[in-house]
C-alpha cells in the first residue's frame, strides 16, 4: 500500500467518523418569548438543555431561540410546536384565551401559595384529570409550572387600597386576570410580557401586574417607579401557568435511550425545580427595583379584594361546568393538591 493511499484511507476515516458523530446529534430548536438574559432562559431553559446535553453524553443539544427569533408572536407558540415548526416551546396557556379553560383553574385569584409547591400541583391536577390532560393531547409535555407572586409595578403611584387602582390601565397576562382587574375597579390593558416595556414608555399603561422575575426581562426598574405587593401571608392576587412542551412527532423519532433522557427530565420533579427557580429569580429581580419605592398591602385590606376574586372564581366554575365540565370538582381538586404541596 503505498504512503499516499494510506493518507487517503485514514482521511476518509476521519470524514466517516465526524459525519457518524453528527448525524448521532439530535439538536433540538427550542424556542420562546424572552429575551437570552432573562431569568427564565439563563434560570431554568439554559441549565435545562445543558443538563440534557451531559445526560445524553453530548448526543442531545439544543438550539435555543429566544425573543421570538423564528418568527410569530408569543401566542402561537404553542401552534409551533404542536406543527414541528420547533422542536420545544415555552409559553404561557394564557397567551392564548380560552383554548386551556380547564387548567386554567390554576389562574383564578388567590390560588397559588408557593411556585414551586404550586407548580408540583398543578403537574399532577393535570395528569389525575383525564379531561384536563385533553387540552394538552397535542404535543408531549415536558413541564407545566407558574411563577411567584404577581406585584403592581406603577409609574405615577404605588397601590395601597383597592380605590387606588379606579380607572388605572393595568396590564394583566390571562382572561382571569383581566376579569380580577376589571372587577377591582382598573382598566386591564391585556397583552405578552414583551409588549410592557413599550407601552410603559408610551404611557399606554399605568403599570402592570407582573412578577418580580420579569423585571429586567423588559426594564422595569427603569420605568416604574413603584413596587406594591400583597401580603406574602395571603395567597397570591394571580399567578400565570406555563407549558414547557415538545413536539410529539420529534420526541417520538428520538432512539430509545434519547428518550429516556428526556423523561428523566420531565414530569413533576422538573416543574417543581422551575418553580424554586422563579422564585430565586423574583428575589434576583427584587433587587434591581431597590431604588425605587416599594410598600406591602396589607392582609386586611386584602380582604375585600378576596370576596371580588370569590366572584371571579364562582363566575370559572359556572363556566366550564356549562361547558360540559364538573368545575366544582376541578376547583377543589386544585385547592387540595396546592394544599398538599405547599413548601412549608
Amino acid at each position: 500500500m503505498t504512503k499516499r493511499l494510506k493518507s487517503l484511507l485514514a482521511l476518509t476515516a476521519l470524514a466517516t467518523a465526524a459525519l457518524g458523530a453528527s448525524a448521532q446529534t439530535v439538536t433540538l430548536k427550542l424556542h420562546h418569548f424572552l429575551p437570552a438574559g432573562s431569568y427564565a432562559q439563563t434560570m431554568f431553559i439554559k441549565p435545562w438543555c445543558d443538563k440534557i446535553a451531559a445526560d445524553s453524553g453530548d448526543k442531545m443539544k439544543c438550539q435555543i431561540y429566544p425573543s421570538m427569533q423564528l418568527g410569530g408572536t408569543p401566542p402561537q407558540l404553542f401552534d409551533q410546536v404542536k406543527d414541528g415548526v420547533v422542536d420545544i416551546v415555552w409559553v404561557l396557556p394564557g397567551y392564548m384565551a380560552g383554548r386551556f379553560p380547564l387548567s386554567e383553574v390554576f389562574e383564578l385569584p388567590f390560588m397559588m401559595q408557593s411556585p414551586e409547591g404550586t407548580s408540583k400541583a398543578l403537574w399532577d391536577f393535570v395528569e389525575q384529570n383525564p379531561n384536563v390532560a385533553a387540552e394538552f393531547k397535542d404535543v408531549k409535555l415536558l413541564a407545566l409550572h407558574v411563577h411567584g407572586d404577581g406585584v403592581f409595578h406603577m409609574t405615577k403611584k404605588p397601590i395601597t387600597t383597592l380605590a387606588d387602582l379606579k380607572g388605572l390601565k393595568v396590564r394583566a397576562p390571562t382572561r382571569q386576570t383581566n376579569k380580577l382587574l376589571a372587577a377591582l375597579g382598573a382598566t386591564p390593558v391585556a397583552m405578552p410580557v414583551p409588549q410592557v416595556s413599550e407601552a410603559l414608555s408610551k404611557s399606554v399603561i399605568d403599570g402592570a401586574l407582573v412578577p418580580y422575575e420579569v423585571v429586567p426581562a423588559v426594564k422595569i426598574q427603569e420605568l416604574a417607579k413603584f413596587h406594591s405587593e400583597t401580603d406574602p401571608a395571603e395567597p397570591a392576587i394571580y399567578t400565570s401557568t406555563f407549558m414547557f412542551a415538545m413536539n410529539k412527532g420529534k420526541y417520538d423519532s428520538l432512539p430509545a435511550d434519547l428518550k429516556k433522557v428526556i423523561d428523566a427530565n420531565s414530569g413533576q420533579s422538573l416543574a417543581g425545580t422551575i418553580g424554586k427557580a422563579f422564585l430565586a429569580a423574583d428575589q434576583a429581580g427584587k433587587k434591581l427595583t431597590e431604588k425605587n419605592a416599594h410598600n406591602v398591602i396589607p392582609a386586611a385590606e386584602l380582604q375585600g379584594w378576596k370576596k371580588i376574586g370569590e366572584q371571579i372564581t364562582d363566575a370559572w366554575v359556572v363556566d366550564v361546568t356549562a361547558k360540559g365540565a364538573d368545575g366544582k370538582k376541578l376547583l377543589a381538586d386544585a385547592k387540595a393538591l396546592i394544599a398538599k404541596h405547599a413548601v412549608k
